[in-house]
């Protein structure tokens, strides 16, 4: 059973940094796109950052120059460093998990082509 579990977010300032992990199991990361997602409330759920199993990463444009993805193999986790927070960044955040085995290229910004996801963690930026 796959399984993916958020966790590192908070309250932070405006100016401030989180870092958010992802732990997976039941799936090998290094064989797996995996993204982070976030939602806003009345918003829907929007792309944010992605690494493919051969560390390709992709970000969205709202938060390129200030968010970094990374994975640790040997922990089976991603992670999502977040500088320069901003209030519009409040969100509740999601990792995902794509089911193409060693897709070729970068990984997607399509929900659709993500079959498991975490509960999410939130992120409060205050102003």
């Amino acid at each position: 059973q796959v399984q993916l579990v958020e966790s590192g977010g908070g309250l932070v300032q405006t100016g401030g940094s989180l870092r958010l992990s992802c732990a997976v199991s039941g799936r090998t990361v290094s064989s797996y796109s995996i993204s982070w997602f976030r939602q806003a409330p009345g918003k829907e759920r929007e792309f944010v950052a992605a690494i493919s199993w051969s560390l390709i990463t992709n970000y969205g444009d709202i938060v390129k120059g200030r968010f970094t993805i990374s994975r640790d193999d040997a922990k089976n986790a991603v992670y999502l460093q977040m500088n320069s927070l901003k209030p519009e960044d409040t969100a509740a955040y999601y990792c995902a998990t794509d089911g193409r085995f060693r897709r070729l290229g970068p990984a997607s910004r399509v929900m659709s082509m993500y079959d498991y996801w975490g509960q999410g963690t939130q992120v409060t930026v205050s102003s």
